[in-house]
């Protein structure tokens, strides 16, 4: 087994063709609007949330962890996968308590969206307010997170500066917090 020197990092042992279940890849043929038919690759996998959430003290919420796209860590929103039939708010608040031991005194959905152009599931980015430690990270068991906070405007340029996986998420986030002004 190869292991990294980094605890957050992980190595890379292979890569092949074959998915992992996360994730399913199908083609679609179309039938388009002057006959002609057109062949596209359709991912399908479960909806997720992703959380842009503050303390109590307004200080930001996030998580390092590896992501296998980028090949690296990143400072994350918490978040993850819903379960088959399971409420958004109930997923954002068990996503948020496992990820970071936070527990949230106000969550909203602020924003519903695709992954992409050629994704099928959805997601959903929750603001979360007055969230509180109450308890250590219970992260899945491939997942490898380290939580921390920022102070507020530092948390902001994270997340406008793009670095991480659900920038279309963090940026729903603040505006619903009133942090991001359209200026004329």
């Amino acid at each position: 087994m190869t292991e990294s020197p980094d605890p957050m990092v992980w190595a890379l042992k292979r890569e092949r063709p074959d998915a992992a279940g996360y994730l399913t890849v199908r083609c679609r043929t179309y039938v388009q609007p002057d006959g002609r038919e057109s062949d596209w690759d359709i991912l399908y996998g479960s909806g997720t949330v992703a959380l842009v959430a503050f303390t109590e003290d307004g200080r930001g919420i996030l998580v390092r962890q590896f992501r296998p796209g980028p090949g690296k860590v990143l400072a994350e929103l918490p978040g993850g996968m819903l379960e088959p039939g399971e409420d958004v708010l109930h997923a954002a608040a068990r996503e948020l308590l496992e990820e970071t031991g936070y527990r949230a005194g106000t969550a909203e959905v602020v924003m519903r969206t695709y992954l992409a152009s050629y994704a099928t599931h959805v997601r959903y980015a929750v603001l979360a307010e007055g969230c509180r430690k109450v308890a250590e990270p219970a992260p899945d068991a491939e997942e490898f997170v380290e939580p921390f906070t920022l102070a507020r405007d530092a948390y902001v340029d994270h997340l406008l500066g793009g670095e991480y996986t659900d920038t279309d998420v963090g940026l729903a986030g603040l505006v619903a917090a009133g942090l991001l002004v359209r200026s004329s």
